[in-house]
């Protein structure tokens, strides 16, 4: 399996680097396709996002330290542009605001991950996308991934990400 590309992550800590890589390895295992640092249309950014067989659209939040998960007041931001929205964290993280109302265990799953591997700790609960969602944001998604292809094939492309 391909390491994560160098433009993912780069100016993050090794431990978010870490995250993503684990996830990424759990994500390939279940057949998932992922992206990182995913631009999406409300102007956030998608730490991951993936796409299973059925086209169902996953987006995972990192967090490596405990005042940027209880600051992270935007993360409802992403839910309408994903149908799973998962959590992802080190191992040796404190899990317990996962627990309260400000993580939303209702609406989201969480990962825990190091940089072999990852496991799902709580299964994200799956909000089906309208039928106009789901095709623009897979569109955007497929020619995002297309995009760095040609920029990994030709480093001499501008703007491709």
């Amino acid at each position: 399996m391909a390491s994560l590309p160098d433009s993912c992550f780069l100016d993050a800590p090794l431990a978010a680097q870490d995250v993503a890589r684990g996830v990424s390895r759990l994500f390939h295992r279940l057949d998932l396709c992922a992206l990182c640092e995913v631009p999406l249309p409300n102007g956030r950014r998608a730490d991951m996002m993936a796409v299973d067989a059925k086209g169902l659209l996953t987006i995972v939040e990192i967090k490596v330290s405990r005042a940027d998960l209880l600051g992270d007041c935007k993360w409802r931001d992403y839910l309408d542009h994903c149908d799973r929205f998962f959590w992802a964290v080190p191992a040796g993280f404190a899990l317990d605001p996962f627990d309260g109302d400000h993580c939303g265990p209702d609406l989201s799953g969480l990962i825990v991950a190091d940089r072999y591997d990852a496991a799902i700790l709580r299964d994200a609960p799956t909000r089906t996308l309208s039928a106009g969602r789901r095709k623009a944001e897979m569109l955007r998604f497929a020619r995002r991934a297309a995009r760095r292809i040609m920029g990994a094939a030709d480093s001499g492309l501008d703007g491709l990400d």
